[in-house]
C-alpha cells in the first residue's frame, strides 16, 4: 500500500509538471478575438507537444463544461464564487464607446455614463437590436451581461452602416481598423470596467499547463492591464 501511495504521488507530480498532451480551453466570445490567435502562436512556438483546442461559448456553458470535465480551463468575465472552481484574475479592462460620426456625441472628447444611457445602444443579447434607454436602466444594466456573447466586430459594422453607438472592450481597440479608431470615446463618471479570469476546477492539478496559459496571456495583453499576481510570474496551485 505504501508503494502504491508513492506511485500515486509520483504520477500526480508528473501530471502537475507535464507540458504535453491535450489542453482544452473554453472562452467567451468577446475575449476570443483578443486571445485565441496569440495563444495558438505562443503554444505552437514554445509548447508543440501540447495539443491546444479552443472553443467559444457563453459563460454558463463554459462553467457547465468545466464541471463535467469536458474542458480543462475556462476564460470568462468576472469571478465564479463557487467552491467547486478556482478563478484567477488575468487582466482588467475598460469599456469604450464606439460612436457614429453622425451621432452628436462624436464631437465630445468623452461620454458620461449618464449621457450614454440617454440614447439607444446597439447591443447583442438574445439577438442584435438597438436597446431603448428605458430598457437599459442603470441599476439593471451590466456590461458583462450584454457583451459576453456578442461579436464586437459585428456591433462596430452595424454602427458604421446604421449610425448610433455601441460599447467596445479596451483590448479590442487594436483589432479595429486605424481609420475607425477615431470613433472611440472614453466613458467616464464612472468608467465601466471588467475583469477577465481564468477558471479551473478546484481539483485541477496541471500547474505547468496553467502557467503556460498565464505566460501566454502575459505576452498578449499590455502589462498595465494585467493583474498584479500575473505580472509577478509563476502561480502555484
Amino acid at each position: 500500500m505504501l508503494y502504491n501511495v508513492e506511485q500515486l504521488v509520483q504520477m500526480t507530480r508528473s501530471e502537475k509538471e507535464s507540458l504535453a498532451g491535450p489542453l482544452r480551453i473554453a472562452l467567451i466570445s468577446t475575449v476570443a478575438p483578443v486571445l485565441v490567435p496569440g495563444l495558438f502562436k505562443y503554444f505552437g512556438e514554445r509548447y508543440p507537444s501540447i495539443s491546444l483546442q479552443m472553443e467559444e461559448m457563453l459563460t454558463d456553458t463554459v462553467l457547465d463544461k468545466l464541471r463535467k470535465a469536458e474542458v480543462d480551463m475556462g476564460i470568462i468575465a468576472g469571478s465564479v464564487r463557487n467552491p467547486g472552481f478556482l478563478d484567477i484574475p488575468l487582466y482588467h479592462e475598460r469599456f469604450l464607446a464606439y460612436v457614429s460620426p453622425d451621432n452628436p456625441a462624436y464631437s465630445q472628447e468623452n461620454i458620461s455614463t449618464e449621457a450614454l444611457f440617454s440614447q439607444p445602444l446597439w447591443i447583442i443579447r438574445d439577438g442584435l437590436r438597438q436597446f431603448d434607454p428605458q430598457d437599459l436602466k442603470k441599476g439593471d444594466f451590466t456590461y458583462d451581461r450584454y457583451f459576453e456573447g456578442g461579436r464586437v466586430g459585428i456591433l462596430i459594422q452595424v454602427v458604421n452602416d446604421n449610425g448610433g453607438i455601441t460599447i467596445v472592450p479596451e483590448t479590442h481597440t487594436n483589432l479595429i481598423m486605424f481609420s475607425q479608431q477615431k470613433c472611440l470615446r472614453p466613458i467616464v463618471d464612472p468608467t465601466p470596467q471588467r475583469t477577465i479570469s481564468l477558471v479551473v476546477r478546484a481539483d485541477f492539478i496541471h500547474e505547468a499547463k496553467l502557467n503556460a496559459v498565464v505566460d501566454a496571456v502575459r505576452h498578449i495583453i499590455p502589462g498595465e492591464l494585467l493583474e498584479t499576481a500575473i505580472r509577478r510570474g509563476h502561480l502555484t496551485l
